[in-house]
C-alpha cells in the first residue's frame, strides 16, 4: 500500500511539473510575440555591406544573449526520442525561444540606442554545462549586430 502511494505522490509531481513546464513555455512565447510586435519597426539584416542610405549614420556594436536550462522533461522526452531516432522537438521549441529572446534583447538594446536597423546579424549558440552522459543541460544564445543610429540633426 504504500509503495502505491509513493507512486501516486511520484507521478502527481511529475504531472504537477510538466503542467507548470507547459504553462511557462506558452507565457514565454506570449511575451516574445508582443515584444516582437512592439520592436517590429526595428529592421534587422544578415548581410555584411551596409546600403548607402545608411551613410551617415553612426553604428555600434548591440548584442543580446540569454540562457536557458533544459528541463527534466524535455530531457526525459529528448532520451526517448534517442531511441527511435528522428525530430526532437522538446528541444527545438527551448532553441526557437532562446533564438528569439536573443534577437529581441539585441533589438531593445538597438531601441535604447535610437537605431531604426541592424546590420550583420549573428547568433551564436554554445552549450554551458553538461550532465552525465554528455547531455547537454544548458545553451546559451548569444545575438550581435551593428546598430545604425541616425545623425541628431538627420
Amino acid at each position: 500500500m504504500d509503495q502505491l502511494i509513493n507512486l501516486g505522490i511520484f507521478l502527481s509531481l511529475v504531472l504537477i511539473g510538466y503542467i507548470f513546464g507547459r504553462m511557462a513555455e506558452r507565457r514565454h512565447f506570449k511575451s516574445i510575440r508582443e515584444r516582437e510586435a512592439n520592436l517590429a519597426d526595428i529592421l534587422t539584416f544578415s548581410e555584411r555591406k551596409i546600403p548607402t542610405d545608411f551613410d551617415n549614420c553612426r553604428g555600434q556594436l548591440v548584442s543580446g544573449a540569454v540562457v536557458v536550462s533544459v528541463d527534466y522533461f524535455k530531457m526525459v522526452s529528448a532520451g526517448l526520442r534517442n531511441l527511435v531516432g528522428g525530430r526532437v522537438s522538446a528541444y527545438e521549441s527551448l532553441l526557437e525561444r532562446a533564438r528569439r529572446e536573443a534577437q529581441l534583447r539585441m533589438k531593445e538594446e538597438a531601441r535604447r540606442l535610437g537605431a531604426k536597423a541592424v546590420f550583420n546579424v549573428r547568433l551564436e549558440t554554445s552549450a554551458i554545462s553538461q550532465g552525465q552522459n554528455n547531455q547537454t543541460r544548458s545553451v546559451e544564445v548569444y545575438a550581435y549586430g551593428t546598430a545604425l543610429i541616425a545623425p541628431a540633426n538627420g
